[in-house]
């Protein structure tokens, strides 16, 4: 998938890591100089474009016309919206993605707009403490399908029922999938035999009764008696 990201704040510099993690092609473009100068250090130059997001020139120069994703995430929601609506209105990229800066904007950020997806970040920071106090440690990173799935994210805890076992000896609820390993910086592929270790930051897609299960599988044995 070649996605485009305009900005290049910690928002856009750790999408962009992420994705080229998981294998997609990334263009990430950016204005500021000692913004770019970080990005320089953090990510592969090559995908790294000095420009304003805003200005059709350089959305064609990193090839907005065979983009697939538009991710919008600068600090200024102008800015966002001008390269949104550039995206889906003269570009016709099917998926366009926005960061919401200020609450109050947020009425801006609709399917009129050519926006698919708004994230709120003080909705989203709340929402996200409201969950976690519920689910300890586990964290959820994505909701789909109006929140009937949920890909969560969780450090396997020291003593966790799961440590030392294979996936496929876990036992793991109806509707759970174990997606992704993140261990010591690398991505692991799970396989039926994969044996889970201390410390694993486990990536799975689950349904609401499934992720309380996950959660006593990969959290404190204190928490779960």
């Amino acid at each position: 998938m070649f996605v485009i990201i305009v900005g290049g704040g910690r928002t856009g510099s750790h999408l962009a890591s992420l994705l080229l993690t998981q294998g997609h092609e990334v263009r990430l473009v950016e204005s500021r100089p000692d913004t770019l100068a970080s990005l320089h250090q953090e990510l592969p130059t090559e995908i790294i474009f000095e420009g304003d997001g805003t200005d059709p020139k350089t959305l064609e120069a990193v090839g907005i016309q065979r983009a697939q994703v538009l991710a919008a995430v600068t600090a200024d929601d102008a800015d966002n919206l001008v390269a949104c609506a550039l995206a889906r209105e003269v570009y016709g990229v099917p998926r366009i993605i926005s960061r919401i800066n200020n609450p109050r904007h947020e009425w801006l950020f609709s399917k009129d707009m050519g926006i698919d997806v708004a994230l709120n970040q003080a909705d989203f920071m709340a929402k996200l403490i409201e969950e976690e106090m519920s689910l300890g440690d586990m964290m959820i990173m994505q909701k789909l399908r109006r929140g009937r799935y949920l890909l969560v994210e969780e450090k396997i805890f020291p003593g966790a029922r799961a440590v030392g076992k294979m996936i496929k000896d876990l036992s793991l609820p109806d509707n759970c999938t174990i997606s992704g390993i993140l261990r010591r910086d690398t991505m692991v592929l799970p396989r039926g035999t994969t044996v889970l270790e201390e410390g694993d930051e486990v990536l799975a897609l689950v349904d609401d009764s499934a992720r309380e299960a996950l959660a006593k599988l990969l959290g404190r044995p204190t928490d779960y008696k």
